[in-house]
This record gives structure tokens, sequence and C-alpha cells, in this order.
């Protein structure tokens, strides 16, 4: 296990953060009704008085009432309150998508503390690299993470001096009143009662985004840019408090934010999750409990679509489905729309500028699913070419700047002037056109990145893992085209003349793989195809050539009917 911090950074994090959103921004965003003054706390208490039996989370160990939700986050704040931790501590939180995950989050809103919010298929080094980076001091989780006792994960952190606690919570929704446990003892802390502790302006949360090198970048947020969210949604899908939500997208991550911790609990509405996605569960769910909003990204709604189940399912309840992370395939969106009857809608944007345009049941489905939707004047979207705002031709580089902007990076100098223009907007990594109806359209990528399922997936960082294998001299990834997947990850590898020259030596998918769990490697950096050739191409200035790599894959697609490694 590797980190980024030294032990003498424990008191502190890492790098300094932020005190909040800039007064002067903040005070005008209230003015215009964009930003507010509650927390979701202040929400989550309100349902529980007015219908405290009310299902709050729908999970797959069982239902969390309002008043469910309330109390059992009052229990863990006061668990995490008993640790000493001052107001803006970092707590690394380390759970599966269920109620539980949410539970976590408000209580660290009510404790005053800020979330480090990690994905559940997240390997050791990431996880470190993620709790070290913040100077998280403890740790949320379970009793087993990927069949791994926490345990064990917790101590391999304090002994690379990067944390000093873990606490092990129960499935809420299971067992309200179950055990939680600091360090290996059941705590006998009271419930907090008080809180809360966190504005809405506040830095609250740290999720993690795939960066072009190295390991992830740390985003910063604030509540008030999902409140925006919230209110931007509403109007798009017409949604209203009696809406049955499914969220297919993991809690930490921005999609996950809005359609899973904050719009249906805004709303009062019940929100369905699961804690990993299957196609025909995912069906089953939406029948079982009348879903009217399903939030996916296009993958899974592809697979639904595959599943043999389909046409055998009730999903007349379902009126609306907002997806997005990656382009959405126009004829499986129509076939979708279809034979479920529900409106497609999607929203354009990143876990750092928040959306920039979106699609609304009022766009015509030519718009609706050609379309990344029509430009969202309150975020000032503009387009670039490097620095120059170049909107007036009609294709650049989008970039906003309004109420749904994250806080930047932590502690990255480097990526922070990469991610905002001189005058101070926040760019996105694609191409896209606009036209005079202010339509976007995405046209290309500037960022070296796979998108496999939603998920934007760092060539640079799999090129990385993958030249750690020691009969690897050179290491490229490219995207592998997938009707499913829409890209799978491609890693075309040149060998060391050792390794080349020995016949008993010829490197598989099976052995680069086996190599990269045991290094704690993500499972989302795995390649799933590998190509070994004797020398990778090379541009004129020496770098890998990859529009020929990118060529090639076009020809073996082609001629493959699918991956050699299916997965």
């Amino acid at each position: 296990m590797t980190t980024t911090t030294p032990s003498s950074d424990i008191e502190v994090a890492a790098a300094a953060f932020p005190a909040g959103a800039d007064a002067a921004t903040a005070a005008e965003y209230r003015r215009r009704g964009w930003w507010g003054d509650e927390v979701l706390l202040d929400h989550v208490r309100r349902h529980a008085r007015e219908r405290p039996d009310a299902p709050a989370f729908v999970a797959d160990a069982g239902t969390l009432s309002w008043t469910g939700y309330r109390d059992a986050a009052a229990r863990l704040s006061g668990v995490l309150r008993s640790l000493g931790l001052p107001e803006g501590t970092r707590v690394a939180v380390l759970l599966p998508d269920s109620a539980t995950v949410h539970v976590a989050f408000l209580a660290a809103e009510q404790a005053g503390l800020v979330v480090v919010g990690i994905g559940a298929r997240a390997g050791d080094r990431e996880i470190a690299h993620l709790v070290g980076r913040t100077g998280a001091v403890a740790l949320v989780t379970e009793a087993h993470h990927r069949g791994r006792a926490a345990g064990d994960l917790a101590a391999d952190l304090v002994a690379h001096h990067v944390m000093r606690h873990h606490v092990v919570v129960p499935r809420f929704e299971a067992d309200p009143g179950g055990d939680i446990l600091v360090d290996g003892q059941v705590s006998d802390a009271a419930p907090d009662t008080e809180g809360p502790r966190t504005h809405p302006d506040d830095l609250f949360l740290v999720n993690s985004t795939s960066g072009t090198t190295g390991l992830p970048k740390c985003v910063l947020h604030n509540q008030n840019r999902w409140m925006y969210f919230h209110q931007r949604a509403v109007l798009s899908g017409g949604l209203d408090t009696d809406e049955v939500v499914l969220s297919l997208v993991p809690a930490p991550f921005g999609f996950g934010l809005w359609t899973g911790h904050f719009t249906p609990t805004l709303l009062g509405a019940p929100t369905v999750v699961t804690e990993r996605f299957d196609a025909e569960r995912a069906l089953d769910l939406i029948e079982r409990h009348r879903v009217t909003t399903l939030a996916c990204v296009s993958t899974q709604f592809v697979m639904m679509l595959n599943a043999p189940g389909l046409g055998d399912r009730d999903l007349s309840s379902l009126r609306v489905m907002f997806t997005g992370g990656e382009a959405v395939p126009y004829e499986r969106a129509v076939d979708f729309e279809a034979r479920t009857g529900a409106t497609v809608l999607q929203f354009f944007g990143s876990n750092e500028t928040g959306l920039l345009s979106g699609t609304t049941l009022d766009d015509t489905a030519d718009h609706r699913l050609r379309t990344a939707g029509r430009v969202i004047d309150d975020m000032q979207v503009r387009l670039y070419d490097g620095d120059r705002d170049v909107t007036g031709t009609g294709r650049g580089q989008p970039a906003g700047r309004g109420p749904a902007a994250c806080l930047g990076y932590l502690g990255d100098p480097a990526a922070n002037e990469q991610l905002l223009t001189p005058d101070g907007w926040m760019l996105m990594g694609d191409i896209c056109t606009l036209d005079a109806d202010g339509y976007l359209t995405v046209v290309g990528r500037t960022s070296d990145f796979i998108i496999r399922g939603g998920k934007n997936i760092s060539a640079p960082q799999v090129e990385d893992e993958v030249g750690t294998h020691p009969a690897v001299a050179l290491a490229a990834a490219v995207a592998w085209p997938d009707p499913v997947f829409g890209e799978r990850v491609c890693a075309y590898v040149e060998l060391k003349a050792d390794a080349a020259d020995a016949a008993d030596s010829k490197l598989d998918l099976d052995a680069l793989t086996a190599h990269l769990a045991a290094r704690g490697t993500s499972k989302e950096l795995f390649p799933e195809v590998l190509v070994v050739l004797d020398h990778l191409p090379r541009s004129s200035g020496g770098k890998v050539a990859k529009g020929e790599l990118r060529a090639d894959v076009a020809r073996r697609a082609t001629e493959a009917t699918q991956p050699n490694h299916p997965v």
C-alpha cells in the first residue's frame, strides 16, 4: 500500500481546503434564488416529523423510513463526535450503494465533518491515495470490503500513518439499532440531537475523478451546487413529491449525488437503491416498486433493453429516465422510449462543472436524443479554443461559470490551472458544436479518456499500471468499441527484449490482470483487451502514435465478433 501523504500531515490536510464559496458570489446566487440556507438534514428532519413511517430508502437489505434515516444519522453522528474530531475534519466513507452510505453522508453533515466519498470498487492503492491526500483521519465502512476484513484494511492505513480510526457500521436499513464499532470496540456514544453543523455553502464532500496522469484527483463540493442541480432536474423532468426514484449510479459520484442523495430527499420521495447493477434486477425493482423516475448511465439502459425479461415486465409506472455520462445511443434510446413509455432526458456536464446543458420534456425527440440539450443560461456557457473565447464560431471546448460548479481540486494547482480558463470559466474535456437555438452537440474530446459504461477511465493511468508488469517495456491504452458499454479498455504493449525472446514468458491477459490485482489496482483500470506488438508505433516526436493504434483497433474490432477476453 502506498500513500502520498507523510506521517507529519496527519493533523492537517495535505493541502489547504477552501473555507467555502466566495461570499459575494454566494450572496448573488441567493438573490437569484439558486442557492439557499438549508442543508439536507433540515429536509430529513421535516419529513420525519410530517411522514415518519414513509420510506426514505428501499434497499436490498430492507427499507429505511424517514424517521429511521434521521435516527440512524443521529446515532452515527454521535459516534463520530465521540472521537473528538474538530469540525471540518475529513472522514472517508467506503460503503456499497445502499441506504447506509446515505446515512453516513448525513451523519457527517450533522457532525460538521467533511466526507471523502470513495467508490466501492476502489482498490487498496486508490483508497490509500484518497485517504492520505485528503488527510482523512477516520474510515467509515462495513465489517468486510470486497471480501477483506475492514480491520485489516484500516490497519494498513494506520501503519502508513494516513489514518487514526475506523468505524464499522451495520446495514442501517436492515438493523437500525445495530452495533457501531470504533477501532474494534462497540461504541456507547449517545445519539447526536443537535446540528446540523454544516452550512450549505461550505465544503461538505470530496470525491474523486479520473486524472489524465497518476492517481485520481480530488473534487471539492458544497451542498448548494447540488441544491441548484435539483432545481434544474425538477424543471427538466416535471418532478413532483409523488415520485419513486431508482438511482443506479453510486452515491459518491456526481450523477449519483443528485439522483440518490439530494433530489429524492428534497422532494420527500423514496429512493430505490441496489448494491450491484443487474439488468433483470433493475427491471424487477421498477415493476415491484412502481418506479416513476430512473437514473442510469446509457450502458445500463442498453443492458435492460437486452434483458430477456424486459417484455414480461409491467413498466407502465416509469415516466422519465435521466441518463448521461456518455453519448446517448440514438436508436437504443428510441427503442427504450417505445418499449417502456418513458421519456429519455439527459444533462451534459461533469463532476466538476455540474450541468452545462440539458434536455427537457418540452424538447422534440430529435433534440432530446441527438443533442446534449440547450445550454443552461445560469451557467454562462462559452466555447473555447485554448484561452480564446470562440463561442461565436459555434465550435469549441465548452466551459461554464455558475451555481452548479464545484469548488475546484484539492491541493493540485496544475490541475486547477487546466480546469479553469484565465478568466475563470470551468472547462469540460469535450469538443462541442452550438447551434443558433442554443443546443450543444458533442463531436469529440480533448482528454485521453476511455468512457466505459459512463465512467471516465484515464488512459495514462491504465498505462502506468500496465507498465508495472516486469515483462512490459511500453504500454498504451485506447478504447475498444463495444455495443453495450460504449468502450472497453484495450492495452497495447511492447515487451522487454528478454521477455519477448523467452518462449515461456509470453504475456497474456490473465497474467496481466493477476499482476494488477496483486498490486491493489482498481478493477476499472484492468484492460479487457490485450494486444502485444513487437514495437508500438511512434510519432515523429517519439511518442506512441495513438492514432495508428486507434486505426488498428477499428480494424481488429471489425474482424472480431467480440473482444478477445469478454467480461
